[in-house]
């Protein structure tokens, strides 16, 4: 049998994707493609080929002699040709690169400092900040291979891990704190924010006082450093992380505000393209690696006040 030219690599793939998943529905999850994307690839190769590839049953498909032979004849070579390409397997001397990207706040603070013992083991690092919407976009364009995202990614074509719980703290400086810590006085301390309606402190407000925030703003700022600077240099009061603040409250340079126990939290997420990770091996070991280096990071800093794999349902969308 001879046909006019070769099928595209991305059909044989498809069609290797079926074969090995025995579905159109589990080749469509491996690849992360739509299932009729699958669909029409093999149809358009069995129309190619003039031959049925797969016979089409109720619970999947069964191949066909020729779809036997199509595997064993190139299966291992076109694994050989996206291990080259998708493990970004290089000459000697050539840096690998992985294109990270997270939050600047967490990044900066706990990323960075977990990652630094491990150094020797990952590839080449490309950081990129950003707020969620904007990593998750990049992740899903191929243009980031990891992200960190402060909401848990919905598409269905990414994988995410649970990787450390933020908590949040209500914070001002010394000379703003009431000295008495009821709701009336809090609420007459000046708030900064990063937003004007107050997504944290929204959050934090009914989940401890059962309220909106019903207070006076004071500034809005770009990021978390800024509020940090400003509740520190006694602009007013914000809801921040603890990691940003906790050595400022351990040094006195900031007052605790809060009236509970549990403060509440938001889980970060380290999100990969499915895909990528069935393909890329050193990709699947970068993700681990991060995983546990964070986790190792905030046990060892927070160790009562930090959990990891919770999902307290925060969509606060920094």
């Amino acid at each position: 049998m001879t046909v006019d030219k070769p099928p595209t690599l991305d059909v044989l793939r498809t069609f290797l994707a079926v074969y090995r998943t025995a579905t159109f529905t589990g080749a469509a999850k491996l690849l992360a493609v739509t299932q009729p994307t699958v669909t029409n690839h093999i149809g358009a190769l069995e129309r190619q080929l003039g031959r049925e590839l797969f016979e089409r049953t109720a619970v999947g498909v069964t191949p066909t002699a020729y779809a036997h032979e199509m595997a064993a004849a190139f299966g291992d070579q076109l694994d050989q040709i996206d291990r080259f390409f998708l493990d970004e397997i290089a000459e000697a001397g050539i840096a690998r690169t992985l294109h990270l990207g997270g939050p600047a706040e967490f990044t900066t603070s706990c990323l960075i400092p977990a990652l630094a013992p491990f150094g020797d083991r990952l590839p080449r690092i490309e950081m990129e900040f950003g707020d969620f919407a904007d990593l998750i976009a990049a992740l899903t364009s191929g243009r980031l291979d990891l992200v960190v995202s402060t909401v848990r990614p919905r598409d269905e074509a990414v994988l995410a891990w649970p990787i450390a719980d933020e908590e949040f703290w209500l914070v001002c400086a010394p000379q703003l704190a009431p000295a008495t810590l009821d709701l009336d006085s809090i609420r007459r301390i000046p708030v900064v924010t990063y937003h004007r309606s107050l997504p944290i402190v929204r959050r934090y407000w009914t989940t401890i006082f059962g309220e909106l925030p019903d207070l006076r703003l004071r500034a809005v700022l770009p990021n978390l450093f800024a509020l940090q600077a400003a509740v520190v240099h006694g602009l007013g009061m914000s809801v921040l992380p603890s990691y940003l603040v906790h050595d400022q409250v351990a040094a006195g340079n900031l007052v605790r505000l809060d009236t509970t126990d549990i403060a509440p939290l938001n889980t970060l997420y380290l999100a990969a393209r499915t895909a990528d990770l069935n393909r890329r091996s050193g990709l699947r070991n970068a993700a681990a690696l991060i995983v546990e280096a964070v986790k190792k990071h905030q046990n060892a800093i927070t160790p009562k006040s930090v959990g990891y794999g919770n999902d307290p349902g925060n969509r606060s969308g920094r």
